[in-house]
């Protein structure tokens, strides 16, 4: 929930970056970070944001496996990553089923697509995990650029480089002429992603 009052984009720092979250918790409502192990995150720790309250749902209809895999103890289990600060805010990072794991590191793959999207020439980007044989996974960046653009695969990496870590960098880039979206605008990445594992089999 965002108020007036408090969430200006003038304001001092902290103000300013919480507008870049995802508020609050509304009243009634219980938000958490849930760690791998089930434990609550502290602040600034990367998890899965739960929910608890009497406006969450009760299950599915006719799928008892999927409300126990999605409401556990209470609490539903949203998939998306995320942290929180001390005040509550919670900042949304990823989606669970679209993180990246290379070499035992986690990779949020909207942290790389900011980067990818920043690059002079390039409309919009959509990361996904590929299989690489020594790091398990690698990172792959699908490009939409401008037609005028005179951009290389090596152009966008070595700007990433600039941004973010050298191991969340693509390794291997793209381009396309469109991105696969749903009817909303949300990019179908199983769509991108899958050819890719198919072609490990």
């Amino acid at each position: 929930v965002f108020h007036a009052h408090r969430d200006k984009p003038d304001g001092a720092p902290n103000e300013v970056r919480r507008l870049r979250s995802a508020g609050q918790p509304m009243s009634l409502t219980s938000t958490r970070i849930m760690r791998a192990d089930g434990a609550f995150a502290a602040p600034g720790e990367i998890g899965e944001v739960v929910i608890r309250g009497p406006a969450v749902m009760s299950g599915y209809w006719r799928n008892d496996a999927a409300t126990r895999t999605t409401l556990v103890d209470g609490w539903l289990h949203t998939g998306d990553l995320g942290t929180s600060d001390e005040e509550g805010f919670i900042f949304v990072v990823d989606r669970l089923k679209e993180m990246i794991v290379s070499g035992g590191e986690n990779i949020y793959s909207r942290e790389v697509e900011n980067a990818v999207t920043s690059c002079a020439g390039v409309i919009e980007a959509a990361v996904v995990g590929a299989p690489d044989e020594r790091w398990g996974e690698k990172v792959v960046a699908f490009v939409v650029k401008r037609p005028d653009a005179t951009l290389d695969a090596a152009g966008v990496i070595a700007h990433c480089r600039g941004s973010i870590a050298a191991y969340k960098c693509p390794k291997e880039v793209r381009f396309i002429e469109a991105l696969p979206k749903l009817p909303n605008g949300k990019v179908e990445k199983y769509k991108l992603k899958a050819p890719l594992w198919d072609k490990a089999r």
